[in-house]
């Protein structure tokens, strides 16, 4: 009888071999996967996929320990799906340390609760929020010289149509805009550089891809005639947060990249051949990726050539193939690339940008330079911009790189990661078969989506870590009902052989994150009192009553209120403005009212306010829900409803 890890071993390979034929054999049947090899080197259940990484077995775990009182080095940024929040991670002990409220409510800090946080989620005309769910995909940051500046970082949420801007220095966010006439918004990226004043060397917009096409204006016209419908890309002023303009494509938009020179944004496409149905989105041979000459398309709008859409303001302007068909004039550039891709990433060095087949066993490089010839009337044909398309697996989603000119891609169906080289790449495709193109992979468990490496989408790449999303957990985590976490697995890709450092638990569903080096992160640890105009001192503090309005104003230091007792009448509408005035680090107060709904907290210097209807009598505790002081449990006051 073998031993139990003989046994589990085994379970391991035969849940992968399951995993891998079943997505295989579906995805043949819809003929989708021709020229596909079920068994080549690293399929799942392969003997060499059983060597390379021992059934997931980390054969680095020590390089993942943080010691107690240390720190990790580097952050690591991630969506967090349809939870609507974002996360921050360490890397590499993989111990979670924020959740930041985006899209969401949370009871905790009070986003959602708070006067302050309900104007930058939006409201109802009766005060509620507008939306109350959120789906966040890709986190990126601002940039300046080509790396991170610490700035700023932004998430979309994919349901409602929002870009949201969280700053650095406190982890919160601090705007949300709704995109006009868009539905589905999944890819963003910010530029690194002005696209116009090339001494503007740091992120000045963000851009955004639609991915669902709807009728324009989308209020009940064509609704039995989806060959009317479109999607736009949107360019979102990176400050104000203000929508600067929008073009009209042919496709669905998936992710986002930027050039290093500031010139061209990109998405990768896929339903070129616009059609409202799954099949009809599959017929095509190739689908695109999508080039946007930024410069030209501001200059269009600057000329008036461009038109609006319902009752919105927002030049756009037209970019479909149609409309563009001479390269010295046009603002799009679609050039062919694998069937159904999903996810375009730019080399650390700028030079290219590579999407991956989803559909197709391949990854498609494109040259950013021979773009720029095809704008200027000097390329024969958009394909030409192609510099290789190496076979690299099975379900090849998303690439990241190490800053040596090698590239990760995670292999959905091979459940897997795969390292190939894109020098050798573009050497195979001018015709040299001799070089060696696939140079390591690396199971992992299982089926992975977003990857990314440490600094991996900036110049700085450095080559150290490689983070795996996966999709399913399965067997890796104690089982806690019928939904599982997700798995994140650390990989070491610092040597010829990728290792993988650890497992961490994600809970679903979270999506794309970037991974920051920590001496780029400069928070702050307490707020400055004078930033908040709504400050309550001692000079303001009371009750202050007009009509059936009632305003409170208070002050916390540890462990109590400045007033004892609130009362208030039935019926009145009241406003609790609440300072925090204590300056030691990490020492936040919390506000609660039982049976009224209110629970926020405010940290160092702080001030947040909420407004609610005193709609019911009698007596509540008012108390601190946030850990403060020894006498923490004591820090309450009386707030009377007087029938």
């Amino acid at each position: 009888m073998g031993s139990d890890n003989e046994v589990n071993d085994v379970q391991t390979n035969s849940r992968r071999r399951f995993l891998g034929k079943s997505a295989v054999l579906g995805l043949a049947g819809a003929g989708v996967l021709a020229g596909c090899k079920e068994n080549g080197a690293g399929a799942p259940g392969s003997a060499s996929a059983s060597a390379a990484a021992a059934a997931g077995k980390s054969h680095g775990a020590s390089k993942a320990h943080v010691e107690p009182g240390q720190l990790d080095d580097y952050y690591l940024f991630s969506s967090g799906g349809h939870s609507g929040e974002a996360r921050i991670i360490g890397i590499p002990s993989g111990r979670t340390l924020r959740r930041i409220p985006v899209f969401n409510m949370d009871p905790m800090v009070g986003w959602g609760i708070t006067n302050e946080s309900k104007a930058i989620l939006g409201t109802k005309p009766d005060g509620s929020l507008k939306y109350t769910t959120g789906d966040t995909h890709h986190v990126h940051g601002s940039y300046k010289d080509g790396t991170y500046d610490g700035r700023y970082l932004w998430v979309n949420d994919k349901i409602n149509s929002r870009l949201a801007r969280i700053r650095m220095d406190t982890m919160e966010c601090d705007k949300i805009t709704e995109l006009p006439n868009v539905m589905g918004f999944h890819g963003t990226f910010p530029d690194k550089c002005d696209p116009v004043d090339k001494a503007i060397n740091h992120t000045t917009r963000v851009f955004c891809g639609a991915e669902f096409a709807i009728p324009f204006p989308n209020d009940g016209r064509d609704l039995d005639d989806p060959s009317k419908w479109g999607s736009l890309f949107t360019c979102v002023d990176a400050e104000t947060m203000a929508v600067r303009w929008q073009v009209r494509v042919d496709g669905n938009m998936d992710l986002v990249a930027t050039s290093y020179d500031g010139r061209f944004a990109c998405s990768n496409q896929y339903n070129t051949e616009n059609a409202a149905d799954q099949a009809g989105m599959m017929a095509a041979e190739r689908d695109a990726c999508v080039f946007f000459d930024v410069a030209r398309i501001e200059a269009a709008i600057k000329a008036g050539k461009f038109t609006t859409i319902g009752s919105s303001k927002v030049p756009v302007v037209d970019g479909r193939k149609a409309a563009n068909a001479d390269p010295k004039t046009s603002v799009t550039c679609y050039v062919p690339v694998g069937k159904n891709p999903h996810g375009v990433n730019a080399s650390p060095d700028g030079k290219y940008m590579v999407c991956s087949g989803k559909l197709s066993p391949t990854a498609t490089v494109i040259e950013v330079a021979l773009v720029a010839k095809w704008f200027d009337g000097e390329l024969k044909t958009e394909r030409d911009a192609v510099v290789a398309e190496p076979e690299i697996g099975l379900g090849p989603l998303h690439t990241a790189f190490d800053g040596k000119g090698n590239a990760f891609t995670t292999l959905f169906l091979d459940s897997q990661i795969v390292k190939w080289n894109v020098a050798a790449a573009i050497a195979q495709f001018k015709g040299d078969k001799s070089v060696k193109v696939v140079l390591d992979r690396v199971d992992v468990h299982y089926q992975p989506g977003h990857g990314y490496a440490s600094m991996g989408e900036t110049k700085e790449a450095d080559g150290k870590y490689f983070n795996s999303g996966n999709k399913f957990s399965k067997d890796r985590f104690l089982p806690v009902g019928p939904l599982h976490s997700e798995t994140e697995q650390l990989i070491d890709i610092t040597g010829d052989k990728m290792t993988i450092v650890s497992d961490h638990t994600a809970y679903p569903e979270p999506h794309d994150a970037i991974i920051m080096r920590r001496d780029i992160v400069k928070t702050r640890q307490i707020y400055n009192l004078d930033d908040f105009p709504n400050k309550v001192t001692a000079d303001n503090a009371g009750i202050e009553r007009k009509g059936n309005k009632v305003h409170v104003r208070l002050m916390s230091q540890a462990p109590a209120f400045s007033m004892p007792v609130i009362k208030v009448k039935k019926g009145d509408e009241v406003t609790i403005t609440l300072t925090n005035h204590d300056k030691v680090e990490d020492l936040t107060h919390g506000c609660a009212i039982p049976t009224f709904n209110i629970n926020f907290i405010v940290n160092p210097q702080e001030t947040k306010s909420v407004t609610f209807k005193a709609d019911h009598a009698g007596a509540f505790w008012m108390y601190c829900t946030h850990f403060c002081h020894a006498l923490h449990l004591e820090m309450r006051s009386r707030f009377l409803v007087e029938a």
